[in-house]
């Protein structure tokens, strides 16, 4: 009789999404392949998009309300006298007009999408109005007042191919659309702008030299499949940990807030978010710090280890 207890798959597994499948498409398939319904992702990438796709498996999945926010770096191809529908060549033209625009001019308009900016979401996009999808609403015909949201474009590195198309290397804030972007940046030049292409190059702080393709995947063992998964934790490489002696760890998984004080360390900013660790140095938590009528504490946000 065979004892053996399967392992379920827990982690981050990071996809090179390929051109033509929706997000959601790619975590069926990777569904699949690990054997598990318990699969979510960190961002959605546009059916056209190829590039850094994170999902999150298993208990990882609990991340992902806090994983979809940070920075996030895009390679875009923008093409100048087009107007469409959904902001980029797969769309119904609207119209077009003839470039002629020098580099100067080109390069004069960047400093104006850099920064703190506010940006409008497209029509054609996954935001929802009354219940319903922003793209459903499109497909039928109906255009709904969107109101603009605050983005930050961190920088714009532009590269020009030829008279009507740039390069676009693009670091920005979770919440940006990069399609919007490319008409803006073309309306702003008068000569109107759509996406012709686009790869997320960085996302969650996971790049392209982390990502796995599906063909990859697929002709994997079960087994190594599961050694790519990456930890939990990973997702949150960019905070500062606090590690708790077993104590304070009970006190803290019971929903306690543990104060700074009694830990005689010097509190950090209050909203400042943690990793919390055991006394090993093991990840199980993230916590947030917040202030009390008794001082400045940690308080849990997740738990990911029981």
């Amino acid at each position: 009789m065979n004892n053996t207890v399967k392992k379920e798959p827990d982690g981050i597994l990071v996809v090179n999404k390929p051109s033509g499948m929706t997000s959601h498409d790619v975590v069926n398939r990777v569904r699949r392949l690990y054997g598990t319904r318990a699969v979510g992702h960190a961002g959605t990438l546009d059916p056209m998009a190829t590039g850094v796709l994170v999902l999150l498996l298993g208990r990882a999945a609990k991340a992902s309300e806090y994983a979809v926010s940070g920075k996030k770096r895009y390679t875009a191809r923008l093409r100048l006298g087009l107007e469409t529908d959904t902001e980029d060549v797969t769309g119904e033209i609207i119209k077009s007009h003839a470039v002629n625009v020098s580099q100067d001019e080109f390069d004069a308009v960047l400093p104006s999408f850099i920064g703190d900016i506010m940006q409008i979401p497209p029509m054609y996009s996954a935001l929802k109005r009354g219940g319903r999808k922003l793209c459903d609403l499109a497909r039928e015909g109906k255009v709904i007042e969107r109101e603009a949201r605050p983005i930050t474009v961190f920088s714009i590195d532009a590269e020009r191919i030829d008279d009507t198309d740039y390069t676009l290397d693009v670091a920005c804030s979770a919440g940006t659309y990069i399609r919007t972007l490319c008409a803006d940046i073309g309306a702003a030049l008068g000569c109107g702008g759509a996406m012709a292409a686009l790869e997320r190059t960085n996302a969650c702080g996971y790049s392209l030299s982390d990502a796995h393709t599906l063909d990859e995947l697929g002709e994997m063992t079960a087994d190594e499949r599961l050694s790519l998964l990456l930890p939990t934790e990973t997702l949150f490489s960019s905070l500062s940990k606090v590690s708790l002696e077993p104590f304070y760890e009970k006190l803290f998984r019971s929903g306690c807030e543990i104060y700074f004080k009694k830990l005689r360390l010097s509190p950090p900013d209050v909203g400042t978010r943690l990793r919390v660790c055991n006394s090993k140095g093991e990840f199980f938590a993230l916590g947030e710090v917040r202030d009390y009528p008794d001082g400045i504490a940690i308080k849990s946000l997740k738990l990911f280890r029981l």
